[in-house]
């Protein structure tokens, strides 16, 4: 079987309905996210349905060829258009031989649960996450609890594109019915905590709504919800815990109801967002470092994987010292701070993001949202005489930005990294002044992070499945160092026109 591929859409040809539409860009370096489009849209679609089956029969051959045998777990969250995308997938998947677990419905943390369940090897969730309504895409990977990360993505997107499957037949499919309570029925197995919090749980109408009230109601709290109706279009906000819009929503709703903690939650599900009961918004990496000294309180010397934009406290702090916790700064991306927990057998892994990872004795080691907002619970109620916002409190100060994202294009982002990574590099070695003191520090391991005699740092690095640039900032002197810092590293950023506005500042 022969498959035409093209790289742009063609409206209203007979081509285009009859040739597999995948834009090469799709392909992100940890999983694949491409605009299909809806109704009103005037941007191009970027996939087809021929084009999904074609990843379907790439998938399918790619497991086989990393000997993870041909089953496979597929699962698809709650877009209008998700279903139609699965089923696009299972028919390539069934082409090239894969036997295919659907569980329907799903959460991308309860595909990742079905693999070992199941006894699995491999997942393909079928999902955008926060990504605006009109984006799809695929979260894949063939050795649990990791998924693909930049090799496997590539050797993918070849496959693909150059039309080279392996069509051996043999496939088959399984509809594996209820799954949705046997993964509730695990994330509840730890028991009922004894303080009775009241909690708001925010799902900015995403498949999360359909499963988070319930599991925080059979741990033993109260719950309030706030847009956990599943609807597709998003039409207050997207469900993203880094989004201000969202965080303020939680913020006024803990506040109108006097509840003990806000969780919010993403798109699919495996990354939670929190508010304080005085309904401070706090970013995810402050989270890790509470549950950080949590964990390693009760596990001495723990080691911890903190992804690049996330606080030096992991570095610094006095009680995280006093444990003995080891923290390890990596690249960002769930794929990434996956894999490294996994290879230092680290206790969790957090990003900025919010993607939590938890090993042993927590979890599997992959991301979930809800396990996270169990073990934000679970710290309170060990904690009974302190509120979320003393904990928070007794965290040092510093003063960080939100996740800012200037657009940059897909085919052009990486070129300009490239030429901001070289100017920080210039100006550390002739001894420049930037942003008021002498560079100290570049960490290159994910765009650069560049570090001032104070300890204020800013990063600037391309954004792994969005056309955008990503930026971050942090003070442990000041807000106004913060500014400093955050005005010369756009300064930087600006001598590249390719640069646009920002999503968000602070």
């Amino acid at each position: 079987m022969t498959f035409r591929i093209v790289a742009e859409a063609k409206p209203n040809t007979f081509a285009f309905e009859t040739s597999a539409l995948v834009k090469p860009s799709g392909f992100r370096e940890y999983d694949a996210r491409w605009w299909l489009g809806h109704p009103g849209s005037t941007q191009q679609p970027e996939l087809n349905l021929v084009g999904v089956q074609a990843l379907g029969m790439g998938l399918g051959t790619l497991i086989r060829r990393l000997g993870a045998g041909p089953y496979i777990v597929t699962g698809h969250d709650f877009r209008s258009y998700s279903l139609s995308i699965k089923l696009a997938l299972i028919s390539g998947l069934m082409a090239a031989g894969a036997r295919v677990k659907d569980i329907g419905l799903a959460l991308s943390p309860m595909a990742y649960f079905a693999q070992f369940a199941l006894d699995t090897p491999s997942v393909a969730m079928v999902t955008a996450s926060h990504n605006e309504n009109g984006w799809t895409g695929v979260k894949m990977g063939a050795q649990r609890p990791l998924t693909f990360g930049p090799e496997e993505m590539s050797a993918l997107k070849a496959i693909v594109l150059s039309g080279d499957f392996d069509l051996v037949g043999g496939g088959s499919y399984e509809f594996v019915a209820d799954f949705r309570a046997a993964y509730i029925d695990d994330l509840v197995a730890g028991g009922r905590i004894a303080r009775r919090l009241k909690v708001v749980a925010a799902c900015g109408n995403g498949t999360a709504g359909a499963f988070a009230p319930e599991v925080l109601e059979r741990i033993g709290c109260e719950v309030i919800p706030l847009d956990v109706e599943l609807d597709h279009s998003f039409p207050r906000y997207n469900p993203n815990p880094e989004d201000m819009k969202m965080l303020h929503a939680i913020r006024d709703k803990v506040l109108e109801t006097g509840a003990d903690v806000g969780l919010g939650f993403d798109g699919d599900g495996d990354r939670c967002g929190v508010v304080d009961n005085e309904g401070n918004e706090i970013f995810a990496d402050k989270v890790g470092v509470m549950l950080a000294r949590d964990f390693s309180g009760q596990h001495p010397g723990s080691t911890f994987v903190v992804d690049v934009k996330s606080t030096g406290l992991f570095n610094t702090d006095a009680v995280l010292r006093a444990n003995g916790a080891k923290t390890d700064y990596w690249k960002t991306g769930h794929s990434y701070i996956k894999r490294r927990v996994a290879e230092l057998g680290a206790i969790a892994g957090f990003e900025k993001s919010g993607h939590f990872f938890f090993n042993p004795p927590i979890g599997r080691g992959y991301d979930d949202g809800l396990v996270t907002a169990i073990a934000v619970c679970r710290m309170l109620d060990r904690n009974r005489q302190s509120s979320m916002a003393d904990l928070y409190r007794a965290l040092p100060l510093t003063y960080g930005t939100p996740t800012m994202s200037p657009h940059c294009d897909d085919d052009k982002k990486y070129g300009v990294v490239d030429r901001v990574v070289a100017d920080f590099q210039a100006m550390k070695a002739g001894g420049e002044i930037f942003a008021g003191q002498k560079i100290v520090d570049l960490i290159t391991v994910n765009g650069v992070r560049v570090v001032a005699e104070d300890g204020t740092w800013g990063l600037v690095r391309a954004s792994s499945n969005k056309p955008e640039l990503v930026v971050v900032v942090e003070s442990p002197v000041s807000a106004e160092r913060r500014l400093q810092m955050f005005e010369a590293v756009d300064g930087v950023l600006r001598r590249s026109p390719e640069v646009g506005p920002y999503n968000q500042t602070f």
